[in-house]
């Protein structure tokens, strides 16, 4: 997956579930990418420091809070023993099924409730920041 995290409806000339034709040449692209004030390091320098120390690449790419849920077993792997760690741990079960809620409703099309729920994951990036600062 890219780390905007596309998600590529192709559409082929077939019957759907619900019965309508799609086109064969076109696809529709549904992405989640940042949109911060200036970058990942002002809207959350706290994290952004800590995440620097092992994994610079990953800040230096601006990744969006989507993408940065998306691998949160990787960044409690990657930051075993420190306290980054268990900040980032305390929150994985709530990460985690948000992460994976989001990325249903966009599957299914009902971006509405997928936006509603990037505000919640806003919410628990926050308080992450909250925590480390």
């Amino acid at each position: 997956m890219s780390p905007h995290q596309s998600y590529l409806v192709f559409i082929r000339k077939l019957k759907t579930e619900n019965g309508k034709i799609m086109s064969t040449y076109m696809q529709l692209k549904v992405t989640v990418s940042p949109y911060y004030q200036n970058d990942f390091r002002d809207a959350f320098p706290n994290l952004a420091q800590q995440l620097g120390y092992l994994k610079p690449d990953l800040v230096g790419r601006n990744p969006s809070l989507y993408e940065l849920a998306g691998q949160w077993d990787k960044l409690l792997y990657t930051f075993d023993g420190t306290p980054l760690r268990e900040v980032l741990l305390r929150r994985r079960d709530k990460i985690q099924k948000l992460h994976k809620s989001i990325e249903q409703e966009i599957a299914d099309w009902r971006l509405a409730q997928a936006d509603k729920q990037l505000y919640a994951l806003e919410d628990i990036f926050g308080d992450i920041e909250a925590e480390l600062g």
